[in-house]
């Protein structure tokens, strides 16, 4: 009976929680009303106390993605060409039987690095990445991806320097007296920091704004650093070069501490706030206030995001950026430090016990490049799962053109029909986190979770593990002692910690865990830095070896007369990387800043082409204030219904690699913008 009709018997409502598993700090914690077994709303909880009982609206309105048109319900394989997107539902048996037979057939012949796994699983947690999936692609011996659209920089740069060593509690912000956001933009992503940062402002912190645009919070901060893309490292090395050379370095903690201060020094040397200025675009006053700011205020918090990595010199410009509370002495109170993730206080195990092969490793941000040079072995299967490398990959037009190889067999296993699924020859349905269990661990707040399956699985999705044991098993590469259920994952994980009794007591009793030094532990006082001397390494000779030019190395702005704009693609609050970009259904602009607006002729709303050597999107143009000059910004995530084109931002990013970990240079894309014809 319909429940709005008078006299009709009350829909049935039950509420149920899990936790939130996507590519956010926060990781909240959640409670789902269900409606006659459906999802009807999603809230936040305490139980997680960053969540704090609020939640983004892209997971309030989760239920919108469960069962949008777009959802995949069975699986399915190819009837049209390549890209058409035309697929006739088969049953499972006749979709894994298919895939099987060609991965078979393809090790025969050109043997196991033939087949590629393409795969990046922020939004997914510890069950449903890196674990079967894994097992099975070790076991074919197919090529390993390096996984390196994010954080690749970040995470070489940090464990260079620091070790695994986690950050400062997010929920330790308010107690700051100096907040430095740099390269992040809380407001659209890790949203719970904002109220803790308006706390600490009201206690009378201060704030400093790190970013090309004039991010909400900047809006209201002491001090906003309007930055060049790609010229973060210079900024870092100028504020470091003033604190040594001001007697505001903290020799004491440096002597204690850290090794490499000397070379560091030489290395911040040149970078006098004049050179810094022309190369930054910010004023050397400005960058004095800012180390001055920085060396007179205790505690001070740099919240360092992944913006500054995503061009040539990414890595030294994060470890740079991370030297800072090291030189300033800026540890061992609480709120004083840094934060990047603090996803590595865990010491759980794995659910792989294959070591890993010695087989060719490809790097994800050269998809296309890989697809279409024909390599020996060439890549023969692409097996797409947790990602939309279509709509996430630099040079987007390369990759299009790779997957629309017809003797390419490409498998994807998604939640919808992205723009890579259209070229898909068998197409499998997946899960979402509502619909299956996994295990969810924090990189900002320092929790575990249970994520619980609440709401029945739309038509015939199945979870990652299931489908990746059962190939396994299809192919005979299942042995005795293989953990294969979500239950048995999480158990191997947890019962290879010295703490695996209270994690798993805590995860029974409340769906939630903390690490051994709780939620908010201090660095410096309630743990060093993992580094195998328990030091900060300021100029570390691996680092330095791997960096084209040497760790601290300053690349020039690759802008030309050409191509002079600066193009930066940072998140929406609209989605999650690409995820739920099938729900965003409008034309999204290309903002400009009115100074490079008008030589142009472009007004609000004009239909432009926004083009370089690599691509080129046609999109509608809005001009923002809060921009730079010479900066342009198309956000990240957009599919191809977004432009009039079908081609993002992607489509305009080099395939060039950062100067550590092999990155993604997305803000690196120089481009020239016109009206089109």
């Amino acid at each position: 009976m319909n429940p709005s009709i008078p006299g009709a018997a009350p829909a049935l409502l039950t509420t149920r929680e899990t936790a939130c598993p996507l590519d956010c700090p926060d990781a909240c914690s959640l409670e789902v009303t269900l409606e006659e077994g459906r999802v009807a709303r999603v809230d936040g909880t305490h139980r997680n106390s960053l969540t704090a009982g609020f939640i983004c609206a892209k997971v309030r309105n989760i239920a919108d993605h469960l069962y949008c048109p777009e959802r995949l319900l069975h699986p399915a394989v190819r009837t049209g060409a390549k890209g058409e997107g035309r697929f006739a539902p088969v049953t499972w048996d006749e979709a894994l039987d298919r895939i099987v037979a060609r991965i078979d057939e393809t090790r025969r012949r050109h043997g196991g690095e033939a087949i590629l796994p393409y795969c990046y699983g922020g939004s997914n947690g510890l069950l449903t990445h890196d674990a079967i999936d894994t097992r099975f692609f070790r076991r074919i011996g197919a090529s390993r991806l390096l996984r390196t659209l994010c954080a690749a920089a970040t995470g070489r740069a940090a464990q260079g320097l620091y070790g695994r060593m986690a950050g400062v509690a997010l929920e330790d912000y308010v107690d700051a007296g100096l907040i430095v956001l740099w390269g992040v933009n809380p407001s659209a992503s890790g949203i719970h920091l904002v109220p803790i940062i308006r706390e600490a402002r009201k206690r009378g912190a201060r704030l400093v704004v790190v970013d090309p645009r004039r991010i909400p919070l900047a809006r209201g901060a002491d001090l906003h650093l309007a930055v060049r893309p790609g010229a973060d490292l210079p900024l870092a090395l100028a504020v470091v070069r003033w604190l040594f050379a001001n007697g505001a370095a903290d020799e004491r903690f440096l002597a204690a501490h850290a090794t490499g201060v000397d070379e560091m020094r030489r290395r911040a040397e040149p970078w006098t706030p004049a050179r810094a200025a022309e190369a930054t675009g910010v004023a050397a006053g400005e960058i004095e206030r800012f180390a001055r700011l920085y060396a007179e205020t205790r505690p001070a918090v740099v919240r360092c995001g992944w913006g500054p990595e995503r061009n040539r010199n990414g890595g030294s410009a994060i470890a740079a950026i991370l030297a800072l509370p090291a030189v300033a002495g800026k540890f061992g109170v609480r709120g004083g430090g840094y934060t990047m993730s603090n996803s590595k206080v865990w010491d759980l195990g794995t659910a792989v016990a294959d070591p890993e092969p010695p087989t060719r490793a490809i790097n994800m941000n050269l998809l296309g490049e890989e697809l279409l040079r024909r390599s020996d072995p060439p890549i023969e299967v692409l097996f797409v799962y947790d990602a939309n490398p279509l709509a996430s990959t630099p040079n987007q037009e390369r990759v299009r053109a790779g997957l629309s190889r017809e003797d390419l067999f490409t498998v994807v296993f998604d939640q919808v029909m992205t723009d890579t699924a259209r070229f898909a020859d068998v197409l499998l349905p997946a899960t979402t986190f509502l619909e299956h269990q996994d295990l969810a661990r924090g990189y900002g707040a320092m929790v575990l979770q249970e994520v619980r399956p609440v709401a029945a699985r739309v038509g015939e999705a199945r979870p990652n593990h299931e489908v990746f044991a059962d190939l396994c098993r299809r192919m005979a590469l299942s042995r005795p002692g293989d953990a294969e259920t979500a239950a048995a994952l999480a158990e191997a994980m947890i019962s290879a910690s010295p703490r695996a009794a209270a994690i798993r007591a805590s995860l029974s009793e409340a769906g939630i865990a903390f690490p051994p030094a709780g939620p908010r532990p201090i660095p410096f006082v309630d743990f060093p830095p993992p580094t195998p001397d328990g030091k900060v390494h300021l100029a570390p000779a691996d680092l330095d070896a791997e960096t084209p030019e040497g760790l601290y190395h300053f690349r020039p702005d690759p802008a030309t007369a050409e191509f002079p704009l600066a193009l930066i693609s940072p998140a929406t609050e609209r989605t999650i990387s690409s995820t739920l970009g099938q729900l965003h259904r409008k034309l999204v602009p290309v903002e400009i800043h009115p100074d490079d607006a008008a030589p142009r002729g472009i007004r609000n709303g004009d239909v432009v082409r926004v083009f370089n050597r690599v691509g080129d999107v046609r999109c509608p143009a809005r001009i923002n204030e809060d921009l730079r000059p010479g900066v342009a910004l198309l956000p990240k995530g957009l599919w191809s219904h977004n432009t009039m084109s079908g081609t993002t931002a992607t489509a305009l990013a080099p395939d060039s690699l950062t100067d550590l970990g092999g990155g993604a240079c997305f803000n690196d894309a120089r481009v020239q913008i016109e009206q089109a014809e």
